[in-house]
């Protein structure tokens, strides 16, 4: 039987679906172009309220300090803003690799914003959640919202779109990618030319293309290798920064026998589909 008060919830990975890099900005930051879709496949949180007003995470991530966890930083960030004086048992089933580009810790922390809200009973909206979710990474207001999206910015002006929803196998090649060390390399497309959403959905995935993917090539060669694996197969990008890359499949019988094929070659890799519609909101009934 679930313990009394006790919240589970999922955290889906998101994919980037298409990323254009269309300039840089002042502050360092890139003005960027991208459809962010989700997946039916992530991590889980476990929420339980307290009275004492602690917040309690477990387990720790490996080389994560408890105040640069996004989850943690995200109730704190609740607590502060509400007032709440109620904590938190939070118990986390990390499924999803650190640096793969999957927005993991980005949809922790939205999950754990939701989570928090409806357990604590604050009912604040998704606009003030999201704009909380933008101090802590350009990625959260997304899964905050919960639908598909084109996103401009730094990702996070968003405007719902409703993708294909194909099945994905989604090969990480047991490497963490630096997203600042991607960003900040000398040789990463800069000036793409911006186009308009009607534009970019129009092309349709035959025309995606993800401009870090070049430069993610150059400095990390075991990505290399799985785009070079995987795109000899089926359509294939890299998503955000990486390291994971994903192949594109009609069927779910096509991709479950690319998936028994990299497991053959003992890729690490998964199964999953696409969808417009977070399954926390579904979870949520928001």
């Amino acid at each position: 039987m679930p313990e009394p008060g006790l919240l589970t919830l999922p955290a889906p990975a998101k994919l980037n679906r298409l990323l254009r890099i269309i300039g840089r900005r002042p502050d360092g930051y890139h003005e960027l172009q991208t459809l962010f879709q989700f997946l039916d496949h992530g991590d889980t949180l476990h929420l339980t309220p307290r009275q004492d007003g602690e917040l309690r995470l477990m387990p720790a991530l490996p080389g994560v300090a408890a105040e640069d966890n996004l989850i943690l930083r995200a109730a704190r960030l609740l607590q502060a803003e509400t007032g709440c004086r109620l904590g938190a048992e939070i118990r986390l089933e990390k499924r999803l690799p650190m640096g793969g580009g999957l927005g993991g810790g980005s949809s922790d922390a939205a999950t754990a914003l939701l989570g928090l809200d409806r357990l604590w009973g604050l009912g604040l909206d998704l606009g003030r959640l999201a704009a909380l979710g933008l101090g802590l990474g350009a990625d959260v207001p997304v899964f905050v919202h919960g639908r598909a999206a084109w996103a401009e910015g730094i990702g996070e002006r968003l405007t719902p779109v409703e993708l294909d929803t194909p099945w994905f196998v989604v090969i990480h090649p047991r490497v963490a990618v630096s997203t600042p060390a991607v960003f900040g390399a000398a040789q990463l497309t800069r000036d793409t030319p911006p186009i308009t959403m009607a534009r970019a959905l129009q092309g349709g995935a035959s025309s995606w293309r993800n401009d870090c993917e070049a430069t993610v090539r150059e400095l990390y060669p075991e990505v290399a290798r799985a785009l070079d694996w995987l795109s000899s197969r089926a359509p294939t990008m890299l998503t955000g920064t990486g390291a994971c890359v994903f192949a594109r499949l009609p069927s779910e019988a096509e991709a479950d026998r690319l998936l028994a094929e990299a497991t053959r070659h003992r890729w690490q890799a998964f199964l999953t589909r696409g969808v417009n519609h977070s399954p926390l909101h579904a979870v949520l009934g928001r």
